[in-house]
C-alpha cells in the first residue's frame, strides 16, 4: 500500500530558505517541490477553479509517479453547500479527466457551520462519476456518526481525518484511501504551530497501522507558516520511511 506525504499548496513566499532558494521565481516553485515530495494538495482551486487546460498542463509538467489532490471550489461547498451539485460535478469531472494519471483525490471541505444532512451528501456523492476518488472533510461535529461513515463507505468516499483546533479528530477509514489533513497543533488557532517529534511519532504509528490494514495513506500538512508544513512533512516521511 502506498504512503504519500506532502503539503497543502506549494507556492508560499515565506518558504524561501526552507524549500526554495532565495530569488527562485514563483513559476519555478512547483519544479523544486516535486524534487522532494511525491504528492501535493492544490488549495488555490478553492478560490478559483482552474481551466481544463491548466489541469492538462499539470499532467504534462508533473513527473511520473507524482499525484495531485485538488480542493473543490468554495462555490460548491461554501456558497451552495452542495445544493444542486450537478453543474459543478460535471465541471470537476472534466478537469479530473485532463489531469489523467497525475490525479489523486478530490477534496471536498464542508463549511464548519454546515450541519449534518445525509440526503444532501448522498445526492452530491452520487452525482460524481465512479472513477473520481473523493475525500470529504466534515468539520461540524454533527456529522461524526456511524450512519454518515456508512454512507461514505457506500460511495467509496474517504472520511478526512483532521488534526487541528476545534476540529473533531476521528480515526475512521471509510475507503481504500485514508486522507489526513494536518492543520497544526495549536489548540486555539487553525494552521498555527509546528508538530513536535513526539506528535509526529504518534501519527507515524497511525499511518503504519492504516497501511498495514490495506489502505493507501495520504497526509497533507496545512500549517504553512514559517515553513512548518515542510519541516513536519519531512519528519513524518522519515519516521514512516516514505
Amino acid at each position: 500500500m502506498s504512503i504519500r506525504i506532502g503539503t497543502s499548496g506549494w507556492s508560499y513566499d515565506h518558504w524561501e530558505h526552507v524549500l526554495y532558494p532565495p530569488g527562485l521565481p514563483s513559476w519555478e516553485r512547483l519544479g523544486r517541490y516535486v524534487q522532494e515530495f511525491d504528492t501535493v494538495e492544490l488549495n488555490a482551486s478553492f478560490y478559483r477553479w482552474p481551466r481544463d487546460a491548466t489541469f492538462a498542463g499539470w499532467r504534462r509538467r508533473l513527473p511520473d509517479g507524482f499525484r495531485m489532490s485538488v480542493k473543490a471550489s468554495r462555490g460548491l461547498t461554501h456558497a451552495k453547500r452542495l445544493y444542486a451539485p450537478e453543474g459543478w460535478s460535471d465541471r470537476m469531472a472534466r478537469s479530473w479527466h485532463e489531469l489523467g494519471d497525475r490525479r489523486e483525490s478530490l477534496l471536498v471541505q464542508l463549511r464548519p457551520d454546515q450541519e449534518r444532512d445525509d440526503a444532501r451528501l448522498d445526492w452530491f456523492l452520487g452525482s460524481l462519476p465512479d472513477w473520481v476518488r473523493v475525500a470529504v472533510e466534515l468539520r461540524h461535529p454533527s456529522w461524526q456518526q456511524d450512519e454518515v461513515f456508512t454512507l461514505l463507505e457506500r460511495h467509496g468516499a474517504a472520511n478526512v481525518v483532521m488534526s487541528g483546533a476545534h476540529l473533531p479528530c476521528v480515526l475512521r477509514a471509510t475507503a481504500r484511501t485514508v486522507y489526513v489533513r494536518m492543520h497544526g497543533p495549536d489548540h486555539q488557532h487553525l494552521y498555527g504551530g509546528s508538530y513536535s517529534d513526539d506528535d509526529l511519532r504518534w501519527w507515524a504509528d497511525r499511518v503504519r497501522e492504516w497501511s498495514q490494514g490495506g489502505h493507501d495513506v495520504l497526509v497533507y500538512f496545512n500549517n504553512d507558516g514559517g515553513g512548518n508544513a515542510v519541516h513536519n512533512a519531512r519528519t513524518l516521511r522519515r519516521l514512516v520511511g516514505a
